[in-house]
């Protein structure tokens, strides 16, 4: 056998999916200066924690009237952000974001954003549970892509852990935890020593910086409560 075709039989890559931390910037309006000066005070609450992150810009909530979809992308660079695909919008702009460089994302169901979400299909029981019994290192991701995720020791700084449906986890949560992953506003979060980078309920997120010095290290429940983020440490819960 030849080097050359010796080389051509050993596999040195592998092309598969899956699912990743992406931040979605969902616009509601083509106003320029109110886009311009509603980012920057989002960006200003965690400067750093935006950087070099993946961006989808979704267009999908937008009304009819144009968006300067250039100017967009150049802002979100300004942040930090790296843009990596578009969602929705018309084919001026699907136009505009291939020549940008940008990926074409399919569109989803828009839900209106103060509708409560609609019961899954299957019920909380019928779905299956994912057991880790090990810390879940820096650089580490788990997910439960049906059901619950029950971490039986720590997450640590870096990691990440996403479900369906609720994550509990029995030791310090300091990485990035997701539940409700699918959209599913019922999810919660519980954690015996909060100290999360990020936490996130159905696509509703709060960083470690917004957090009050004295939630810190305590059991906790994290849910949505009329479209909110609610942190609630459970030794504060009324017995």
């Amino acid at each position: 056998m030849s080097i050359l075709s010796s080389a051509m039989s050993t596999s040195v890559l592998e092309l598969k999916g899956n699912l990743l931390t992406v931040m979605i910037l969902r616009l509601f309006d083509a106003n320029i200066a109110n886009i311009t000066t509603q980012l920057a005070e989002k960006i200003a609450q965690a400067p750093d924690f935006f950087q070099y992150a993946p961006l989808i810009i979704d267009l999908q909530s937008l009304p009819d009237n144009d968006l300067d979809l250039p100017y967009i992308i150049g802002l979100v660079k300004t942040h930090g952000f790296m843009p990596i695909a578009i969602r929705g919008g018309h084919e001026k702009h699907r136009e505009m974001a291939i020549a940008q460089g940008l990926g074409l994302f399919p569109n989803v169901p828009v839900k209106p954003t103060r509708t409560r979400a609609e019961k899954p299909i299957s019920s909380p029981s019928s779905l299956p549970t994912k057991v880790v019994t090990q810390p879940i290192r820096s650089g580490q991701q788990v997910v439960a892509l049906k059901g619950d995720l029950v971490i039986l020791s720590t997450v640590s700084p870096g990691a990440e852990v996403l479900a369906q449906r609720h994550i509990h986890v029995y030791g310090t949560l300091r990485g990035r935890a997701l539940a409700g992953v699918n959209g599913d506003k019922e999810a919660r979060i519980f954690c015996q020593s909060f100290d999360a980078e990020l936490v996130s309920i159905a696509g509703h997120y709060q960083l470690n910086e917004q957090l009050e010095d004295n939630m810190r290290g305590r059991p906790t429940q994290i849910y949505l409560e009329d479209e909110m983020l609610k942190i609630q440490t459970l030794d504060s819960i009324p017995r």
